[in-house]
């Protein structure tokens, strides 16, 4: 009957075969030998078969599942870039001007001629839809380039330059936030003057701290890793760590709170042009056209259904897609 030994050393043979040659040498050189409990007992990784499959697990970041877009979120992303398209396309296609007005037709149902009525100068409905969303998209678009320009810029300065000017940039931003942005808004109209031009720059001066803050501690944060640490060790200048390995978790998340705040600064253009301080009539806009509508609310509310149905849809659009890629740039900007 084969000992312990033996079948250790056929056991070892399937799975190490040198393994087993040197145990069978060993036993020729010494054909007293006994085992003891000790030598029997082989520390062997394969030597139990159910582990002869057995894969170690594989912990590194890139071996976990990447995130994806959730299913809502691909949606309206694909809706964004639709009222996108349709804002910067149909413009071009629309039958009528957005001022031109049809006496004959004040007032009027949908029809063939205008597919969602006319307003109480006789002016296309569905023109001045799509122009407003234009000007807003385009609006909100140079809003969105000034703020980044600001925040990013102001807040790199800051958490690298540290000490006094960190201190005084971030007192600076301690005031832009403690105020409300609508009132803040209003504060820099009163100052520059109403127009679509003075909105854009009133609304970006009312939001750039906040981008600023997150910046600044983007860079606080990356700064003292490693690999920028090394990136520093090896020659490479303040301006290439920076672009290198700091820009891209940066602009990652700027653009996740851009994205969240399309909405909310077409709200503001449109609630400053509700209000006289924007853009002014006749020209087409969503502020301006609920405005117009508001004395026609009981006789006839499409008017003001259009153009708060269209501010509402794409105001809900921009928030979902900002949620969803604020869950999938997640790792990314946390896990460099």
């Amino acid at each position: 009957m084969a000992n312990s030994s033996d079948i250790d050393s056929l056991n070892l043979a399937n799975t190490n075969p040198h393994h087993a040659i040197q145990t069978h040498a060993n036993h020729a050189d010494n054909p007293t030998h006994q085992p003891t409990a000790k030598s029997t007992v082989i520390s062997h990784p394969h030597k139990n078969p159910k582990n002869l499959h057995t894969k170690s697990p594989n912990l590194s970041p890139k071996s976990q599942t990447p995130k994806r877009l959730s299913l809502l979120g691909k949606y309206a992303l694909f809706a964004l870039i639709v009222i996108i398209a349709c804002a910067l396309i149909l413009p071009f296609f629309t039958p009528y001007a957005p001022e031109a007005m049809d006496l004959d037709a004040i007032l009027a149902p949908a029809s063939s001629a205008h597919i969602l009525g006319t307003d109480y100068l006789g002016r296309d409905i569905y023109t001045r839809l799509i122009y407003g969303a234009r000007l807003s998209l385009c609006s909100v678009a140079l809003i969105l380039a000034l703020v980044l320009a600001l925040g990013i810029g102001i807040g790199s300065l800051a958490g690298f330059a540290g000490g006094r000017i960190d201190n005084a940039i971030m007192r600076i931003c301690d005031i832009f936030l403690s105020m409300p942005t609508a009132i803040l808004s209003l504060l820099f109209i009163a100052i520059l003057g109403a127009g679509l031009a003075n909105v854009i720059i009133a609304i970006a001066l009312t939001h750039w701290a906040w981008y600023a803050r997150i910046v600044r501690a983007l860079v606080l944060s990356l700064k003292s890793k490693e690999y920028v640490l090394l990136s520093r060790v090896y020659g490479a200048s303040a301006t290439q760590s920076y672009k290198r390995n700091m820009l891209t978790p940066i602009f990652s998340q700027c653009l996740v709170l851009a994205t969240m705040d399309i909405g909310h600064f077409m709200l503001h253009i449109a609630g400053l042009s509700f209000l006289g301080l924007g853009v002014q009539a006749p020209q087409a806009e969503w502020g301006v056209m609920l405005s117009e509508a508001k004395e026609y609310m009981w006789s006839n509310p499409e008017l003001l259904f259009y153009p708060g149905l269209a501010l509402f849809v794409c105001v809900a659009v921009c928030n979902v897609v900002g949620d969803s890629l604020r869950d999938y740039l997640d790792v990314n900007v946390y896990g460099h």
